[in-house]
C-alpha cells in the first residue's frame, strides 16, 4: 500500500513488522524516529493495530500510519483507525505527535489527509474523542471539520459524516 502524501508529510501505512518495532521501541536501520517518538499513544495505536491483525488479518488501509516529515523522512507521530468500518460505515480515529512536532499544524495536516482517504474509500463517518481539557487535540479535530457532538465528565466526542443522514447519531456515552 502506498504512502498518503500531503504538502509536508508522508503518511506511511505501518506493516506488521514496523508495528512490532514500535511496540518494542526497537528501531532498525530503515526506521528514522524523531526524538520523543514513539509516544505512549503511538505504542498503544501500534498494539491495537497488531491485535486487529491477529484477529482479522491485515486491516490496511484501516490500520495505523506513521507520520513522517517529507523533507527528511523522520517519523514524528502516528495517525490511524481503530479498525475497519463498522456495519454502518463508521470508523474511529486516533493520532499523536512527538512533543517536538507539536504546535506546527502536522496533526491537522495528517488527519485531514486521512479523512479524505477514508471518504474516498467509502467510509460514511469518522469519530474521535479527546480528553475535555486537551484543547490542542480538540482544535485539531475542529480544524479538519469534525464537530463536537457530545461530552461527558472526561471526554469530548467528535464526528464528521458525509452521508445525508444525521451526523451526530451513535457518538458518546
Amino acid at each position: 500500500m502506498a504512502d498518503l502524501i500531503t504538502t509536508r508529510l508522508l503518511l506511511h501505512p505501518l506493516s506488521i513488522d514496523e508495528a512490532r518495532r514500535l511496540v518494542a521501541s526497537t528501531p532498525q536501520g530503515e526506521d528514522h524516529w524523531e526524538a520523543g517518538y514513539p509516544t505512549d499513544g503511538n505504542v498503544t495505536g501500534a498494539r491495537m493495530f497488531l491485535d486487529n491483525c491477529a484477529r482479522t488479518g491485515d486491516v490496511r488501509p484501516y490500520g495505523r500510519y506513521e507520520i513522517r516529515r517529507a523533507d527528511n523522512g523522520r517519523a514524528i507521530g502516528g495517525v490511524g483507525f481503530h479498525g475497519p468500518p463498522n456495519a454502518v460505515g463508521t470508523v474511529t480515529i486516533g493520532y499523536g505527535l512527538a512533543p517536538s512536532a507539536q504546535g506546527k499544524g502536522y496533526a491537522s495536516e495528517a488527519l485531514r489527509s486521512l479523512l479524505a482517504a477514508a471518504r474516498d474509500w467509502g467510509v460514511a463517518a469518522v469519530e474521535g474523542d479527546a480528553d475535555r481539557d486537551n484543547i490542542a487535540s480538540r482544535r485539531v479535530m475542529e480544524a479538519v471539520g469534525m464537530r463536537c457532538v457530545a461530552e461527558d465528565e472526561r471526554l469530548a466526542y467528535y464526528r464528521i459524516a458525509w452521508s445525508d443522514g444525521p451526523d451526530d447519531a451513535g457518538v458518546g456515552p
